[in-house]
């Protein structure tokens, strides 16, 4: 890895485990006899959906967020997100009694908009095509005075999603099975940032891999071309959660180093998925949190005789968009 990018360790994802202990949930690592039959291997899906705000995003705002001293914290917090990271935040601002201000997509599903407003947010929509994310939240935090929490490329956001892999670890060992492989959602790349240098630390022999959607493959392009390589669209899937332009520059250095590679499915294969979650499963999953689970189900990863891991990313799918997967 470059020395000269900054990075985290595993003892930076230890301490922000021990930090934001008081308010996170362990979520449980699932195990289904069905989806072990269906793969030949065993299967170990975690699912964060079961985490507050619904996904993993809280992990890594809190451990930002908790650590504003005053009066920096009292201005409050500013955050760009299609929906997760929004109300990740938002959560983490409200639980330490602070404001919170999100620069939202206009076509974030209203599941995730309601929510971020219900956590006490001040919601800005953007067209996502148009308008630069980044500079709308630096504009905002300037107007308010407030500290910006980015969605991935932040290392303290890194150490907080780090702290799902280590409980990944650690239930593992508690079964007494090692894992061969673990395959990691990716958007902007933190949550595989954060799971890929601690799975380094505490199962070394571990396999990592990202997945993204097809047309939004710029972690494959760029563990390819050994360089950050961009999308040249934002919008056009249904995993609105992972619709990054690019991976961040504090991310993919650590990715790039940590990944054996990635893989891209369709949206028709996490439909797929987002329906075996809830008939077979019985979990809520929204279509980005979905991607891991549709590379199993496709093959695209060999499970048979194996222990597999997956993140099951997050939950907060649209009613509409839900109904209409798994009536399918």
């Amino acid at each position: 890895m470059d020395s000269t990018v900054p990075s985290v360790s595993a003892e930076d994802i230890r301490a922000a485990a021990r930090r934001i202990a008081p308010y996170a949930i362990r979520t449980p690592l699932i195990e289904s006899s069905a989806l072990n039959a269906r793969t030949g291997g065993r299967v170990l899906l975690k699912a964060e959906g079961f985490q507050r705000t619904g996904s993993f995003k809280f992990r890594g705002a809190y451990n930002r967020i908790c650590q504003l001293k005053p009066p920096v914290a009292g201005r409050g917090v500013v955050a760009y997100s299609s929906g997760n990271h929004a109300q990740g935040v938002a959560h983490a601002a409200q639980l330490m009694g602070i404001p919170s201000t999100i620069a939202m997509p206009d076509d974030t599903p209203q599941i995730k908009q309601r929510n971020t407003h219900g956590y006490g947010a001040d919601i800005v929509l953007f067209d996502r095509d148009r308008q630069d994310r980044q500079e709308l939240a630096q504009q905002l935090a300037a107007e308010r005075q407030a500290t910006v929490v980015p969605p991935f490329d932040d290392l303290n956001i890194i150490a907080g999603q780090g702290t799902c892999g280590l409980e990944i670890a650690e239930q593992a060992k508690n079964r007494g099975c090692e894992i061969d492989a673990l395959l990691i959602c990716h958007g902007g790349g933190g949550l595989a940032a954060g799971i890929s240098t601690i799975v380094a630390a505490e199962s070394p022999n571990t396999e990592l891999y990202g997945v993204e959607p097809e047309d939004f493959d710029d972690l494959k392009r760029s563990l390819a071309s050994g360089q950050i390589e961009h999308n040249e669209k934002g919008t056009g899937s249904i995993c609105d959660a992972l619709l990054s332009r690019q991976p961040g520059d504090l991310t993919f250095p650590i990715n790039k180093q940590r990944l054996a590679g990635a893989f891209s499915v369709s949206d028709d294969d996490v439909r797929e998925a987002v329906r075996y979650a809830f008939e077979v499963l019985k979990l809520v999953v929204e279509p980005g949190g979905a991607v891991a689970l549709a590379a199993i189900l496709t093959g695209q990863l060999v499970c048979e005789g194996r222990t597999v891991a997956a993140t099951l990313s997050g939950a907060n799918v649209d009613p509409e968009l839900f109904s209409e997967i798994i009536c399918s």
